[in-house]
């Protein structure tokens, strides 16, 4: 079963082809890491997955119905996206923000409920912020920022969930403890996860498949374990990769 299937896609912005006549299928449980240099189309892949680029060719599907077809709030209820870069900040305290995550499944006569309610707490808490709740927006830090960010998202509960660069910003404790146990949690629900990452080795240690963006359109495909090597990765950045083993896991560096 697919939880988002593209199909022959054509996908760029401006003079850059993030691909050409690219087929992709994420299926529940999958953890994909889009991996590549800056400026191939990365972010553009994952914009024009979510629907906010227009597709230049193909065709794309959430849960087996045509992304075109489906209406905002019901591309809302099955899809769920972190933003590379922070909107716009507003004045608005930290717990109307994150529930913001929880608009898709609000009906607008009723409005917010107690489980919305008890579902924002709970994301709040799990990324250390519930004594910010009745805190402004604009007085966090940046990595604060990013957690409301990803409460938000966790809150809106979708089946499908694209990350760009997710954990920018983040301590270390954050981006390994706090990223993993939120992926494992997407993972044991179902879900299906695709996140752009930059560090490498960060993207190999959560990811079980990987797609690998050359740049003028070309890509790669595979599980982790068939596409993690010194030459793949060599190609991919431009630049040679060695690889050690740690505790029985494999680590690349660049000479």
């Amino acid at each position: 079963m697919s939880l988002l299937r593209a199909t022959g896609i054509e996908a760029g912005v401006g003079s850059v082809t993030a691909c050409r006549n690219l087929n992709l299928t994420l299926k529940p449980g999958e953890i994909w890491s889009v991996l590549g240099r800056n400026g191939v189309g990365k972010t553009t892949l994952l914009l024009t997955l979510a629907g906010l680029i227009p597709l230049w060719d193909g065709e794309i599907e959430l849960g087996g119905e045509s992304l075109d077809r489906l209406s905002r709030r019901e591309r809302a209820q099955r899809l769920g996206i972190l933003f590379q870069h922070s909107e716009t900040l507003f004045s608005t305290r930290v717990i109307d923000a994150v529930m913001t995550g929880r608009h898709p499944w609000v009906s607008g006569w009723r409005g917010t409920s107690h489980q919305d309610e008890e579902i924002v707490q709970e994301e709040l808490h799990r990324v250390g912020l519930e004594r910010f709740s009745e805190r402004m927006v604009t007085t966090l830090s940046g990595g604060e920022r990013r957690r409301m960010e990803i409460a938000a998202l966790c809150a809106q509960q979708t089946p499908v969930v694209l990350l760009d660069e997710p954990v920018n910003h983040l301590d270390l404790h954050y981006q390994v403890d706090l990223m993993g146990a939120m992926l494992k949690e997407w993972q044991r629900k179902g879900c299906a996860v695709m996140m752009v990452m930059h560090d490498l080795n960060l993207a190999l240690r959560f990811s079980n498949r990987l797609l690998l963006m050359f740049g003028e359109s070309e890509t790669l495909q595979g599980t982790v374990n068939d596409l993690a090597t010194e030459e793949n990765l060599s190609r991919l950045y431009q630049h040679e990769f060695q690889r050690y083993w740690v505790a029985e896991k494999p680590l690349f560096y660049p000479l």
